[in-house]
């Protein structure tokens, strides 16, 4: 088989298997009486490990190949979960309690999170190793649309399984999880061969002038879509006056929409147009601004719900540019290494988005999507003003000699 379908189901399984845990991250601390602080440090911490350790498996894919590389990544995460639904099954049973109890659980998400953390920096640098330069944007799109289709379909999983009891979507994700690795080991052919692996792995710099520009920006993207992520159910509430019940209605069938419209476009549109990075950047950047500023003004649900979906188009375009264009600034010996220093830089915004968001809408309810809108302007004045990233662009747009 092509090896890029493989792929696609092998990162939709993985990022199925973790957003399944969203809609019952929440409850599930609460009866096990951790407070909100020790319940966000769950997923703080998760995102700190993958920002520690994700330039460090981009480096070892480099050598040992990808195909290892992904298999580490998966079983780790299933032995992460398992060990998660274990602790908490304990707690359930008062065996544990109180502060061990946190304690174990804390470990196991962090166990998770750093042999996850292998997981979406190699998937990216096999996809660069079996595609060519040309054909790089439109499937680093296809990657981008694995992933939007698991965090849509996972928290309905989660949701739907959590009337069986809280921990059977843990137990059910690493299971999947276990699946997701047999299949990886059967059906997935190594990428690179062992006499094309150097003996030791190339090393990047986040600083280096040619990616810079480029991880700043996915950062910028990153950073202000979670911070939104983290607050938007509140701004439904506040911002229509609904309750509780309506909030969650209103706010699920909204953020149905901005997933599906990024799926959309990142399946099917940028595959088809076969844009350059440098273009998808230039409508994606101002799209997901228009989004933003859209979220500050609108005070009906037609308008917020509009200014999300222009946020997941502006994603959708900006997000494969981003991917490829750090893919295609590198060698075909360097893609692991800038696959972990992107991922790195992602989880850097997942950890800081929201602390931001939340702080930012303690102040004001509007000042996370002004704060938002801030960043896009960077970006977009990044993108268009800074000469390393206008060099980048003219050099993408050209077509590789040979």
């Amino acid at each position: 088989m092509n090896p890029l379908p493989l792929l696609f189901l092998t990162l939709f399984n993985s990022i199925l298997g973790l957003s399944i845990l969203f809609p019952i991250i929440g409850p599930l601390a609460r009866e096990l009486h951790f407070s909100e602080v020790q319940t966000g440090l769950f997923s703080t911490g998760y995102a700190l490990m993958q920002f520690l350790l994700s330039p460090y498996w981009g480096r070892r894919s480099e050598v040992l190949g990808r195909k290892p590389i992904l298999l580490r990544g998966i079983l780790g995460f299933a032995a992460g979960f398992f060990l998660f639904a274990l602790f908490g099954w304990l707690g359930f049973e008062g065996v544990l309690s109180g502060i061990p109890l946190f304690a174990l659980m804390l470990l196991s998400r962090l166990l998770g999170g750093a042999f996850s953390s292998a997981t979406l920096p190699t998937a990216q640098a096999y996809l660069a190793d079996i595609t060519s330069r040309e054909q790089r944007t439109q499937n680093f799109a296809l990657l981008g649309a694995a992933f939007g289709l698991g965090i849509i379909f996972g928290p309905a999983i989660g949701a739907a399984l959590a009337g069986l009891g809280l921990l059977i979507p843990v137990i059910f994700s690493a299971t999947l999880a276990l699946l997701n690795a047999l299949f990886v080991h059967i059906a997935l052919p190594e990428s690179r061969r062992r006499e094309e692996r150097p003996a030791t792995p190339p090393r990047l710099s986040f600083t280096d002038p040619r990616i810079w520009p480029i991880l700043l920006l996915g950062l910028i993207v990153n950073l202000s879509s979670v911070a939104m992520e983290q607050t938007v159910s509140f701004y439904y509430q506040d911002r229509l006056g609904l309750s509780p019940e309506r909030t969650a209605q209103a706010v699920g069938i909204a953020l149905v929409a901005f997933g599906l419209i990024a799926v959309f476009i990142q399946g099917f549109v940028v595959r088809a147009v076969k844009w350059p990075p440098r273009t998808l950047l230039a409508i994606g950047l101002p799209l997901a601004l228009l989004g933003y500023l859209g979220l500050v003004v609108a005070k009906t649900f037609w308008l917020l719900t509009g200014s999300l979906v222009l946020l997941g188009a502006g994603g959708a375009f900006a997000g494969p540019g981003i991917t490829a264009a750090q893919s295609l600034a590198v060698s075909d010996d360097e893609q692991g290494v800038v696959a972990g220093l992107a991922s790195s830089v992602q989880a850097l915004g997942r950890m800081m988005g929201p602390l931001v968001g939340t702080g930012l809408y303690s102040l004001h309810p509007q000042y996370p999507y002004l704060f938002s809108a801030l960043l896009m302007l960077v970006g977009i004045g990044l993108f268009l003003g800074r000469q390393e990233v206008g060099r980048v662009g003219h050099q993408l747009d050209r077509r590789p000699q040979g």
